[in-house]
């Protein structure tokens, strides 16, 4: 399977952060990419700065015949349309699209100064993507490491937890 990681933390000309995840998914969508399960929305801080406005994320997994960094590509340029600024790590973004595991490849890939780790290098460490990955493949184990997602997220529930899973009040509320 392939899971993407959808988050945003700023308003675009589109709409909120929960439109801009949405319309990612349709642009997917749009170019034949098959959505085939969606997470729950969830809340955290931005890191390392959480004085930046809060994230949402969810995760998708998806069907395609794109290679990973065509799909990449694709990605990149789904952000960049939704108005993504790449000016310094971990500023606040419109949308950020990432690939979390591409049929479990493990690989790296150098493209146009970029490197795409296949699975995501820091997956692991952030309950933003364990968490909705959970909800959609709660018997999913890391591609590298074997560890299955319920020892993941035991490990990091030691160190942070900081994370809300959003109702459908609460997605209206921001809506």
């Amino acid at each position: 399977m392939i899971f993407i990681g959808i988050g945003s933390n700023l308003s675009s000309k589109f709409g909120n952060r929960i439109k801009n995840i949405n319309l990612a998914i349709s642009m997917m969508e749009k170019v034949g990419i098959n959505l085939l399960k969606k997470s729950n929305f969830y809340e955290t801080f931005s890191q390392p700065n959480k004085s930046d406005p809060k994230f949402i994320n969810i995760v998708v997994s998806i069907k395609t015949q794109l290679p990973p960094i065509d799909l990449m590509h694709f990605l990149i340029s789904i952000e960049e349309k939704l108005g993504r600024k790449r000016k310094k790590k971990n500023d606040p973004r419109t949308c950020d699209l990432d690939i979390i595991d591409y049929n479990g490849i493990v690989k790296n890939y150098y493209f146009d100064n970029f490197e795409l780790k296949l699975p995501h290098a820091k997956l692991e460490y952030r309950n933003f993507v364990l968490y909705p990955l959970m909800d959609i493949s709660p018997n999913w184990s890391h591609p590298k490491t074997k560890k299955n997602i319920k020892d993941l997220i035991n490990n990091i529930k030691l160190n942070n937890n900081e994370i809300t899973k959003l109702s459908e009040n609460d997605i209206k509320q921001i809506c």
